[in-house]
């Protein structure tokens, strides 16, 4: 059997939750879809300040990171291995700031945010939100 080992490309992801349980999502600029906070871990980051500096560069929040709540691996359209995970992630305020790689955001309730996820992050964000009053990961290099 000749095995095949993916290359990809690996992003890291948020399930930005606050007190009263609703979820941030994010409407990208480039096609106007939805999704969670979260972009791709430079070499040598760890994973955990990777997810806090990509939150806060696309929505100006200062987030707690806690586990991972869900890991995925696929080929895009261009036929590139990607790498996801996503981790439950914790915030007091509400007031987003969008960077130029989003045009709109809503704090939405679990079921309206499924809806308009994609299937790995509607798993991401059902973990998440089950998980509740989770304490903060350790460290993941």
């Amino acid at each position: 059997m000749d095995e095949q080992f993916l290359e990809a490309t690996v992003s890291v992801r948020g399930v930005v939750c606050r007190p009263d349980g609703r979820v941030l999502t994010l409407r990208r600029a480039s096609d106007g879809g939805w999704e969670l906070p979260g972009g791709r871990i430079r070499d040598g980051e760890a994973v955990t300040d990777c997810l806090r500096r990509e939150v806060e560069e696309e929505t100006g929040l200062s987030v707690a990171v806690h586990g991972p709540v869900h890991t995925v691996t696929w080929h895009n359209e261009a036929g590139n291995g990607r790498l996801a995970v996503y981790y439950h992630c914790t915030t007091g305020r509400a007031d987003v700031v969008l960077s130029h790689e989003h045009t709109e955001f809503e704090w939405l309730p679990e079921a309206d945010a499924c809806e308009r996820l994609s299937d790995p992050q509607t798993t991401a964000t059902s973990r998440a939100l089950a998980r509740g009053g989770a304490t903060p990961a350790e460290r993941v290099d």
